[in-house]
């Protein structure tokens, strides 16, 4: 018999993860965006003109990732891309057409986050953000060890 903790850390968060995913892309479909575009898109806004690998940090994406994700919005006309501070980065901003899709995306997901905290409990939400820092947290000590 094993002493490992059961469920799997990893399987169960991911469980969640996916399910909330799915919820989240359901209600941004009409907006034309998914919820790691969104993601994306809200990082880009709090580091305009900052290196990509700053946003990737934010969003604990690594570069490529985030690459392959800005590149269709970058496409869509949703994100200037531009060669940053030195040759080999590149920087992000919000054009317009991003940020109208941003405001458009707001009501909906807004509605969609306000349901699943209320009905989760404002209390538990607040104690679940601080408990998945914790988690992360412990996480990276034991992946530096």
């Amino acid at each position: 018999m094993s002493s490992v903790p059961r469920p799997c850390v990893c399987t169960t968060v991911r469980r969640a993860s996916r399910i909330l995913a799915r919820a989240f892309d359901a209600c941004l479909e009409s907006a034309g965006l998914n919820v790691t575009q969104l993601a994306v898109l809200r990082a880009i806004q709090r580091h305009p003109g900052e290196p990509l690998s700053r946003v990737a940090q934010d969003l604990c994406m690594d570069r490529t990732s985030l690459y392959r994700a800005v590149t269709p919005m970058q496409r869509d006309g949703w994100v200037r891309v531009s060669t940053g501070a030195d040759a080999r980065s590149r920087a992000a901003k919000l054009t317009s057409r991003g940020c109208h899709v941003l405001e458009a995306a707001d009501p909906t997901w807004g509605r969609l986050q306000t349901d699943i905290v209320e009905r989760f409990g404002r209390d538990k939400w607040a104690l679940l953000i601080a408990e998945l820092e914790r988690l992360a947290a412990c996480t990276e000590l034991s992946t530096s060890a």
